[in-house]
Formats: C-alpha cells, structure tokens, sequence
C-alpha cells in the first residue's frame, strides 16, 4: 500500500512514511491510492475472534509493504488492545429495541480516542527503535486526543510530545488528565484561544518545513492517516455482529474533526455491512450546513457542553474532500486555498451530491442534550456523557422504520461531571486508575496565541 497527499505534490509514502510524516509537506493529508477489500471469508469470521486479533486482520492492508511486519503488527495490536477495562474492547450496549451505543471509552483516558492511540504509540515506538530516529509530536486537542495521545506516548523512547490545548476550553478532568501526568517527555501548553487556534499553529508549524525538519516534527491528531486506520475496525467488528442478526445497520457519529465518520466510511466502502452514516453535529455545525448547503461557511466557535465538538475547521473533512473533487490534488489545494482566504469553499456539483447521498446530518442543541443525558437515564438508567447525547439526540430523530441505529458513545460520562449531574442529578465517578488526579500537581506552561512564541516553546523542548 502507498499513501498519496491530498494536494497532489508530496512524495508518495509507505505506511510506515506517512505514520511518521504526519501532515504531507504540501499541507495536505496521506490517504491510501486505493482501498482495500475485505475477503469475504474473514468478514465471516470476524465475530469469532479477539478484538485485537480483528484489528490486526483489518490493519494489516494498510500496513504491507511498509517496513512493519504482519507478526509485528498483531502483537502490537494485542499489547494494546489489553491496556482496555472491558473484555469486548469496544462493547455494544443496547438502550432500545433498535438502538445500541457502541462504547468506545474503557480505554485507560476513557474517550474513543485511545483506541486509535494505544496502537498508534506503539506503531511509533517500533519504526523510531527499527530507525533510529527521534521525534517531536505537537498536536492540538479539543479535549480527549490530549490525554489519550500523552497515555499512549508517554516515557516512550524516542518520543517528545508538546500537546496544546485552548486554555478555558476543556474540562476540567480532561485537563487534568493531561497537565498531571508527570512523565518527562511530556509538555502541555495551554493556549489563548480557541481549538481552531491550536490547530491552526500546529499545522503552520508544519508548513514552515525549516522548523519542521530541524526539531523532527511528527503528528497524532487525525491527519495521521493510522488513526483513521484503527478506528475503521470497530465499525467492522460492530456491523458484522448485528448485521448477523439480520439487522440493517446504520451509526450516527458526534462529529467534530470528521476523523471518527471518515473510518466509517472506509469501513463502509471495504465491505462493511452499513447502510447509513450519519453527521451529528451540536451548536457548531459547520458539517451539518455543508451537507445542507453544499457550501462550506466559516462561523465562530461556540462553546457547548461537548467541547471535542467545537470546531469549525474539521481537517479529516479534507480527506473527503478529496475523493469528492475526483481525487484531483491540484483542484483541491486550489479549493482549500480559497477556503482559507475567504472562509467559504463550495462543493463541486456532483460532489455536493455524493456528500448527501452517502451521509445524513442533522444538529442538537445544548437544551435536547440536556434532554437526552436525562431520558437515558430515566429509560434504561445509563448515565451518557454530552456528546454520545448528541449523537443519540440526533440518531433517534434521523433512524427509520426497521434500522438498527448504532450511536457512538465517544467518552466516559464521568469526563463531563457538571452537565451529565445538571441532567440527572446523578454525578458519575471516575473509575478508581483515573481517582488521583485532583491531588496530583499540574505540569502546564501558558502561551499567546502566537506562532513564534510556540515554536520558541517547541524547540526549547527538542533541544531538551
């Protein structure tokens, strides 16, 4: 497998390349030049195997040719896979005749993110011990990628990573799962503005190729084509086991940096049996008008109670985007240019039509949020966190006669303790691993949003 930029002029890459690359030098992102297909027989045999041995299965197309190796990979896959607290990894966990959560947060940080970056921080460890190379991760995080990125990553050899997060704009627990790990590879900024603004740094970091090549920038955001990769297999896991039921399977995704539904997609188009994927967007629904629109239009941020959700700017989107323009490059750097001028970006006719018919979409607001947290409880007495109410909100208004609606449940309710206790009157616990963090002392330094000022931060941290 080879893996092209999105932009069209960056040199192609094995997995291994694009794993430690990251962010193509042309600002685009790696994708794969073509997509797998799942044999029909292992998708048969799925649901009779361990997780991490179905991840190993499904990665593995990904992953050949590079210098990893299959028996490499899968006991990868096992090591990380066995860091979760429930036996199925990500269990399905029915709340209606037709209605499932999949939870994807008995992780050690509790958020979906850990799937993809318990395997990821290994994939690291392996190429940079196999090369002898080091590597500064900077990464910007909404909330959970953070905590999960720093879990997978931290006292790994090789390995410095600088994470950003906007100061005000996390949870508590999730910035103290970040700021109080006290490993000395690990560096947290918090930054005055918005997620957009850490985003926006991260990636001109990585477009100002002298500073990136000098302090070895890597990435483990989702423009990291290997998150999307382990993140496809619980879509397949997941879809194969109901659809053995005989049920027709569809899943509504919170969606903020389109990372999460863009495996879904893949997924969908290797042969998972899914019928439909669904856009759920809370009060920033840049994504959600795109779809009704065909028009993409930059708004302000809004803060919500689903903070991994505030984003106008979703980088995965791009990967989309590309096979929307035809998997034509140069078409689409000259689309994201003008995005980036005018904050507006309009979708070729036809692939305006190809986003409508392979997706839905739709939005809730912080009241039905609030709502949804509350009449799960009340109906099954499942405490759920403010974005799996999001995608549950809009995964009950959206589902039709006869669908089995899988919602994403994307992290621990305990992660948002003030909104789900504001819905219920029930204040979820962490689980015991995660108790000590009130206790524990902060290791976080504060920054302008100011690119120079970063990047002085950054290298300060290379040269460490």
């Amino acid at each position: 497998m080879k893996y092209q930029s999105t932009r069209g002029d960056a040199p192609v890459l094995d997995f291994a390349g694009a794993l430690v690359t990251g962010l193509a030098i042309d600002g685009g992102l790696y994708v794969p030049q073509s997509w797998p297909t799942i044999d029909a027989g292992d998708l048969a045999r799925i649901t009779k195997m361990d997780y991490h041995e179905a991840a190993a299965l499904l990665i593995w197309p990904f992953v050949e040719g590079s210098s990893i190796s299959r028996q490499a990979l899968a006991g990868m896959a096992e090591a990380a896979y066995a860091t979760f607290r429930h036996d199925d990894v990500v269990p399905l966990h029915q709340i209606g005749d037709d209605e499932f959560l999949l939870e994807l947060f008995w992780g050690p940080t509790l958020s979906f993110k850990d799937v993809a970056l318990q395997l990821v921080g290994r994939l690291f460890e392996h190429e940079l011990a196999a090369t002898g190379r080091t590597i500064t991760i900077v990464a910007a995080t909404s909330g959970d990628t953070g905590s999960a990125a720093i879990e997978a990553c931290r006292d790994r050899d090789g390995i410095e990573l600088v994470m950003l997060h906007p100061a005000g704009r996390v949870s508590e627990v999730q910035r103290r799962q970040m700021t109080t790990v006290d490993s000395p590879n690990i560096h947290n900024v918090a930054i005055e503005g918005t997620f957009d603004d850490c985003q926006d740094l991260v990636k001109a970091m990585f477009a100002d190729r002298s500073f990136r090549d000098a302090n070895h920038l890597a990435a483990v955001n989702s423009i990291n084509w290997a998150r999307v990769a382990a993140q496809t297999v619980y879509y397949v896991t997941s879809s194969v086991a109901l659809a053995e039921q005989g049920r027709k399977v569809s899943f509504t995704v919170p969606t903020g940096n389109f990372g999460n539904i863009l495996a879904g997609d893949i997924a969908r188009t290797m042969g998972a049996p899914i019928e439909r994927l669904i856009v759920a967007s809370n009060n920033n629904d840049i994504l959600t008008r795109t779809h009704e629109t065909g028009v993409m239009v930059m708004d302000g941020v809004t803060p919500t109670t689903s903070p991994a959700m505030d984003i106008q700017v979703s980088s995965n989107f791009e990967r989309l985007l590309f096979e929307l323009y035809g998997r034509n490059g140069n078409l689409l750097s000259e689309a994201m240019d003008e995005f980036r001028a005018t904050g507006q970006l309009r979708l070729p006719s036809d692939g305006a039509d190809a986003f409508r018919r392979d997706f839905a979409a739709d939005r809730a607001s912080e009241a039905e949020v609030e709502v949804t947290i509350a009449s799960v409880n009340d109906g099954v007495g499942h405490l759920i966190d403010p974005h799996t109410a999001v995608g549950v909100t809009v995964g009950r208004r959206l589902r039709r006669p006869g669908e089995t609606m899988v919602e994403l449940s994307c992290a621990h309710p305990a992660k948002f303790p003030d909104t789900v206790f504001a819905a219920t009157g029930v204040e979820p616990d962490l689980p015991a691993h995660l108790s000590g963090i009130w206790e524990r002392d902060e290791r976080v330094v504060e920054l302008a949003n100011d690119l120079d000022a970063v990047e002085s931060h950054v290298a300060a941290v290379t040269a460490s």
